[in-house]
C-alpha cells in the first residue's frame, strides 16, 4: 500500500517539446506541461471536453530519454509524485508550484528521433 501513497498517474499530450536545463557534472532536468482530456455530457445534453494542464518535472535518464524523443503534441503515459515549493517573487509576492515528479515515463505515440 505504501506505493499508493502521493501516487500520481496521467495520460496526456505535451503543450511543447520539454525544456531542458543542464547542470554541473552532466546532470538534466526536464520541464514539461501535459495536457490531459476530460469528455462528459453537461446538463444541456451537450458534449464538452475539458482541458487541464499539469507540470511535470522529470531529472536524470529520464530527462535525457525526454529531450531525445518528445516534442510538442507526443502522447505520453507518466507516474510520479506530487510536490509542492514555494518562493518570493522580485516584487516580494509569494508564489506557490506544484508540480509532478515523474518516476516513470512511456511513449504512446510515436516517437522520432529529434536531429
Amino acid at each position: 500500500m505504501n506505493t499508493l501513497r502521493n501516487s500520481v498517474r496521467l495520460i496526456g499530450n505535451l503543450g511543447a517539446t520539454p525544456e531542458v536545463k543542464e547542470f554541473e557534472k552532466g546532470k538534466k532536468v526536464a520541464r514539461i506541461a501535459l495536457a490531459t482530456n476530460e469528455t462528459f455530457t453537461n446538463a444541456k445534453g451537450e458534449k464538452v471536453t475539458e482541458t487541464c494542464w499539469h507540470n511535470l518535472v522529470a531529472w536524470g535518464k529520464t530527462a535525457e530519454l525526454a529531450q531525445k524523443y518528445l516534442t510538442k503534441g507526443s502522447e505520453v503515459a507518466i507516474e510520479g509524485k506530487l510536490t509542492s515549493r514555494n518562493y518570493t517573487s522580485k516584487e516580494g509576492e509569494k508564489k506557490y508550484i506544484t508540480e509532478i515528479v515523474v518516476n516513470e515515463l512511456l511513449f504512446l505515440g510515436k516517437t522520432a528521433t529529434k536531429q
